[in-house]
């Protein structure tokens, strides 16, 4: 359904929990505001919304003090049994190169939010990642995590003599800098250098490797299953649920757009038309509802001041702001504040 996969598996949040337990950090304080119980992650039909596992991601950082390098180790401690039939359809693939395609063709089954882009140049093969739009520290924790997980995986499947070429991790505040040793050892020199992007390279004659689980029958069924998993998500979908999350975590101040969504959701914009039919709404009306709960909630909580509540959700001015909040929700935002919502 999506690339930021807004019905998403619990099997990154389960991670998150175990990582946290090494560590200290008891369950309640990772589950805090998420609306999510462990008895709900310990079910295999339980799906999250992307919300719900930010949440789960921004309180496993605020535990720890946010600390450079928290992504990368949480992904690198992923393996292909973490995703279930996805995980093995890629080790029973019948080349490394098929488990990659395989990856990417499902990569919405999984906990990616970023675009991730495979790229063969010369005698290198290239995973390019493109962060999603999120708070800086959420975006390096995502990004790192999947090419933690990244990393993981095509050790996985291409044997204890794998070794990349390259993982860079984009310049910046938050980077890098102490090198986990399962890294290292994956990558030998040039690992973990710092560059302008995201990206984790590898020899391309490995694409054609064939790895010591390779089971065409077990990979057709592990495909097959994902394929009817994925067209079970996009029967189900729903357009007001994907505006709702967008705006939730999107630090983006432009208004989504019809063109947006279907972007995101790697969905034709004829098919979102037919949802927003079935649904009985306009796609207009969808934004504002989305606008004026997210206004709502963003007021009440009280951590932002309304001029920041105004520029993220687009508005040129305070004011401006004030007077859509009004016509929503019958008071002005102080008001609401204040506790003087009607």
């Amino acid at each position: 359904m999506s690339l930021w996969d807004f019905a998403r598996d619990p099997a990154g949040a389960l991670t998150m929990l175990q990582f946290g337990a090494e560590h200290g950090v008891p369950e309640q304080v990772l589950l805090r505001g998420s609306r999510l119980t462990r008895a709900q992650l310990d079910d295999p039909n339980t799906e999250l919304s992307a919300a719900q596992e930010l949440r789960v991601i921004d309180n496993l950082m605020g535990a720890l003090r946010r600390p450079p390098g928290l992504g990368l180790e949480v992904g690198l401690r992923c393996h292909f049994s973490t995703f279930g039939l996805w995980g093995y359809g890629l080790i029973a693939s019948a080349t490394l190169g098929d488990a990659v395609d395989m990856a990417l063709r499902y990569i919405q089954l999984t906990s990616a939010y970023s675009v991730i882009e495979k790229v063969v140049r010369g005698d290198h093969a290239l995973l390019n990642f493109s962060p999603p739009e999120l708070s800086p520290t959420l975006q390096r924790f995502v990004v790192e995590r999947e090419m933690g997980t990244a990393a993981a995986l095509l050790q996985d499947i291409g044997g204890p003599g794998f070794r990349l070429s390259a993982f860079c991790l984009q310049a910046g505040k938050g980077r890098l800098h102490t090198i986990p040793e399962r890294l290292r050892a994956l990558g030998g020199l040039g690992t973990a250098t710092a560059g302008e992007g995201y990206h984790v390279a590898f020899p391309a004659r490995a694409l054609a490797s064939r790895p010591l689980t390779a089971n065409p029958t077990t990979a057709a069924m592990c495909e097959q299953a994902c394929r009817r998993l994925l067209e079970r998500r996009r029967a189900g979908l729903q357009v007001g649920e994907l505006v709702k999350e967008y705006l939730a975590v999107s630090t983006s101040p432009a208004i989504p757009t019809l063109g947006a969504i279907s972007r995101l959701t790697n969905t034709s914009t004829r098919t979102l038309k037919r949802h927003l039919q079935r649904e009985g709404r306009s796609f207009r009306a969808l934004v504002a509802d989305g606008r004026s709960a997210l206004a709502a909630e963003l007021v009440q909580d009280g951590t932002q001041s309304l001029a920041d509540i105004a520029a993220r959700l687009g508005y040129s001015s305070p004011s401006c702001f004030s007077q859509a909040f009004k016509r929503w929700h019958g008071v002005s935002p102080s008001e609401y504040r204040r506790g003087g919502a009607r």
